[in-house]
């Protein structure tokens, strides 16, 4: 019945942004909910856009495998390219088709891919433009980069420290840590970046390998498309970029 009725959700739409906010309040506690919900979601923003049964999915930095699975249950092949042991480990395995690489430098052929798929990783590395280029490298002419992030001025740029970051990183981080007791996840400068809208939407349209093929705020339930034209106002207002591209011939 979940599955039903997380398929129904109008994009945007009130009821859809609501209940991925309730998902996304609840995953320190529920976070295979969370990521399940989250997943049928994406999944079906790249269906629009192309036919997934038989075609060759990536998937970068996809944690413990929920998209991969979801992109499987859709028809698609899909490959989990993870950097992090634990986060495959996360649910006892990610399967057998999991690999253990970076997304600077994936083990595969120029053009391998239908759909290059990227969620919420692009503010985890430190030279963004290098890791676009291999998502561009490795999609075949005609393919899909499916590329979200969440922005550094964003309510939740700071992850678990926010909204604290807003007042620097070093000060969120501990009072992260006084308030709860254990250092945060993420520290700024290591596996956490400022990454930005503006300079993000004008490097990729800039590029002459890929053409934007939308380009919007991921959870937004109303005006998704137009938040992100309003220089600074779209730096906060945005949440989470997605960017849906096409690789250029």
């Amino acid at each position: 019945m979940a599955e039903t009725t997380a398929r129904a959700f109008k994009d945007p739409s009130l009821r859809r942004s609501a209940a991925l906010f309730r998902a996304f309040l609840r995953e320190p506690s529920d976070p295979d909910r969370c990521y399940s919900l989250l997943a049928r979601d994406s999944v079906a923003q790249v269906a629009r856009h192309i036919d997934l049964p038989g075609r060759i999915v990536v998937d970068v930095g996809g944690g413990s495998g929920h998209f991969t699975e979801e992109f499987r249950r859709r028809g698609a092949q899909c490959y989990l390219f993870e950097p992090d042991p634990r986060a495959l480990d996360a649910r006892g395995g990610a399967g057998g088709d999991a690999v253990l690489a970076d997304g600077y430098l994936l083990p595969l052929a120029d053009g391998a891919a239908d759909v290059c798929f990227s969620s919420n990783v692009l503010e985890h590395v430190s030279d963004p433009r290098t890791f676009i280029s291999e998502m561009a490298r490795v999609t075949r002419p005609g393919g899909l980069i499916y590329l979200s992030f969440t922005n550094w001025y964003s309510p939740w740029g700071g992850h678990e420290t926010a909204p604290w970051h807003y007042l620097g990183a070093d000060r969120a981080r501990a009072r992260y840590e006084r308030r709860t007791g254990r250092p945060a996840k993420h520290t700024f400068g290591e596996n956490l970046f400022p990454v930005h809208i503006g300079p993000t939407l004008r490097d990729v349209r800039a590029r002459d390998d890929v053409e934007v093929v939308t380009a919007r705020s991921r959870y937004w339930p109303f005006l998704a498309s137009t938040i992100t034209r309003v220089p600074g106002v779209r730096e906060i207002a945005t949440w989470n970029l997605l960017l849906i591209l096409r690789r250029s011939p």
